[in-house]
């Protein structure tokens, strides 16, 4: 019990809704300012208190030409890099710099545990939008098992032909997913993780996040992410996996050789629909770069007390 009168230190905090321009959808995320003289213990505290997907937390920058240092959080685990929180956080920043400008371009440079990230914030006639290059490209995860159809049925509470021909492959670039393209947005809806086929599949694929995505019938692509056993039963939007799924659809359909864009929508089925922009540059049918692109909007914010320790 704190005593009557006893004021407990706190930190400015604001959230904002990601990869969507309207309040309510997209993906929640809080966002602690000042936040240099936490301990990791007291930011797991704070991330499980809000129970978003990620809370960032901001601190000054090591490099005085960055924007900020940056930790990332899920309610059980920080992680060393992931999208949604990048996009939010790196626009939360540039509105702060900005009070009152209409229209601006500026570079939010973010020091993540995986990296430097760079995020170009861009307002034009009221729109905000923010792209980022991500830090590492993927790879495949070694001695990982994807699953055969059967667990997978098995493990999503569908049958062998909610499937497409495409195979599961596991990738990692920062975090590591579990991808498993279906043939229709129907199984897709289906979907959800059952035990104890769930937890043999995910282990076999040394992975906690499964990313399930069918083919739109206008060629962009619809996902749902589910992540439990990290304390997310599904993700609005998922900016790492959709980076990551470069590769994955490296592997499945191909990209060209240049520029490629791909639009993913998530979040449609929890009804906080999103949209992510995907970006792929290939040479000589080897990725070079992937770019990762959405809007966020503010709603709401206020102060969190410190808790002990």
């Amino acid at each position: 019990m704190i005593p009557m009168g006893v004021c407990l230190p706190d930190k400015p905090f604001a959230t904002l809704d990601v990869f969507t321009e309207q309040r309510f959808a997209g993906n929640p995320l809080a966002v602690v300012e000042d936040a240099g003289d936490l301990s990791a213990d007291q930011m797991q505290i704070i991330a499980r208190e809000f129970n978003l997907s990620e809370t960032i937390f901001v601190m000054p920058p090591r490099n005085p030409a960055h924007s900020a240092r940056v930790r990332i959080f899920f309610p059980t685990a920080e992680i060393p890099f992931a999208g949604h929180p990048t996009i939010g956080c790196a626009i939360h920043l540039a509105l702060a710099a900005t009070p009152g400008q209409a229209d601006f371009d500026q570079v939010i440079t973010l020091e993540e545990e995986a990296g430097d990230v760079p995020v170009t914030v861009t307002r034009r006639d009221g729109r905000i939008t923010a792209e980022f290059r991500a830090p590492v490209l993927p790879v495949s995860v070694t001695g990982a098992m994807p699953p055969d159809r059967g667990l997978a049925a098995d493990a999503l509470d569908l049958s062998d032909s909610d499937f497409s021909a495409d195979a599961p492959h596991v990738f990692e670039g920062g975090p590591a997913f579990l991808y498993l393209p279906l043939a229709s947005l129907d199984a897709l809806a289906r979907a959800r993780p059952l035990e104890p086929a769930w937890g043999q599949m995910l282990a076999g694929a040394q992975v906690d996040s499964a990313w399930l995505y069918a083919t739109r019938s206008d060629g962009t692509v619809q996902a749902r992410m589910f992540s439990p056993n990290a304390g997310i039963p599904e993700d609005p939007a998922t900016g790492s996996a959709a980076a990551i799924f470069a590769a994955q659809y490296a592997k499945t359909v191909g990209w060209p050789d240049g520029e490629s864009r791909l639009t993913i929508h998530q979040g449609h089925e929890m009804g906080r629909p999103s949209r992510i922009g995907l970006r792929v540059d290939v040479t000589h049918n080897e990725i070079e770069a992937i770019f990762v692109s959405g809007s966020a909007v503010p709603v709401s914010h206020g102060r969190v007390m410190v808790p002990a320790g």
